[in-house]
């Protein structure tokens, strides 16, 4: 019996049951289905003793299709599990950062690797794939943006370390809030920012292009942005649709998922608009498994599982 242990965010454990939106739900549903022993935890449950690494976690169980923990902690080494799912959500702050220096002390299977997450930026480090993005830089001045805002006339600011969407902003030339949107975005020009030329097709959504191993899958979807907001912001059906990908689509991908895996980076989403990458997630990467699954009539949840479960990758 392969043991499995999930570190997620507080906020999942909290809303643990019946949450099929979430990429977890369906990993731990499938690895229980196949008689693996599964268990939860969070950052702040992590610790060393000495140079060995512990959790302080929660063993799940299915039941009526949906997923539970039973509601008795147990204090365990996290290299007496086969393999560990790393996946807490962003914003990447000093607790995160401490949580994956705990994990330089683990021997056990990572994924992703901690030490490849605090090494990559998922807005700053999807430079390494420039040749596929528009026109961008990443920088905390003023100047520096308005000079950028002045050739491309559109364009997009994201803090580097949060997810979802929070505190991006659009801005275009003439703005009347111009200032005010660059100093909230740079915190007053102390913070860094990835600033994007504007690409007009994202208001017919984003693609969601998914790495596992060195391959891309050959599913994905479009997210389409809210009615109150320029990008995607509602993560129900009504906003999520097919968008099959083609073999010059696999083909123009591959290598990026090849240069993650070999950063030890085995799950990542990307986000895509008109062939140009706006961001690479490789923090807890969301792959919309109910969504796919309904849209092609398949079970991405068991994709992940085989190749999650394969003796030779457990035994890396």
């Amino acid at each position: 019996m392969q043991k499995i242990l999930f570190v997620i965010d507080k906020i999942e454990l909290k809303y643990f049951e019946f949450n099929n939106l979430v990429t977890n739900f369906w990993m731990i549903k499938e690895f229980l289905e196949r008689g693996c022993e599964v268990w939860i935890t969070t950052i702040p449950q992590l610790y060393l003793s000495g140079t060995k690494a512990f959790a302080k976690c929660y063993e799940n169980f299915v039941s009526e299709n949906n997923i539970f923990y039973k509601n008795i902690i147990s204090d365990k080494e996290i290299d007496s599990f086969d393999l560990v799912m790393f996946r807490p959500d962003p914003p990447v702050d000093i607790n995160y950062i401490n949580a994956t220096y705990i994990f330089d002390f683990v021997n056990t299977k990572v994924i992703n690797s901690p030490k490849a997450i605090r090494s990559f930026n998922e807005k700053l480090h999807s430079l390494y794939f420039s040749e596929y993005m528009a026109p961008n830089i990443v920088t905390s001045s003023m100047n520096d943006i308005e000079s950028f805002l002045k050739i491309h006339k559109q364009i997009v600011l994201k803090p580097l370390n949060r997810c979802f969407g929070s505190g991006v902003m659009y801005l275009y030339e003439g703005d009347p809030n111009t200032h005010t949107i660059i100093n909230t975005v740079t915190e007053n020009e102390t913070a860094l920012a990835m600033v994007q030329e504007y690409i007009p097709e994202v208001k017919n959504g984003d693609i969601r292009v998914l790495t596992l191993g060195d391959k891309i899958l050959p599913y994905s979807i479009k997210k389409l942005p809210g009615g109150d907001d320029f990008k995607f912001n509602n993560h129900s059906d009504n906003f999520v649709v097919k968008s099959e990908l083609t073999g010059k689509d696999l083909e123009y991908f591959t290598p990026i998922a090849q240069k993650l895996y070999s950063m030890g980076i085995e799950m990542a989403g990307l986000d895509v608009i008109n062939n140009k990458i706006i961001e690479v997630n490789v923090t807890s990467p969301c792959y919309f498994i109910k969504e796919m699954n309904n849209c092609y009539g398949i079970f991405v949840e068991k994709m992940l599982a085989d190749y999650l479960l394969t003796p030779a990758l457990l035994s890396l």
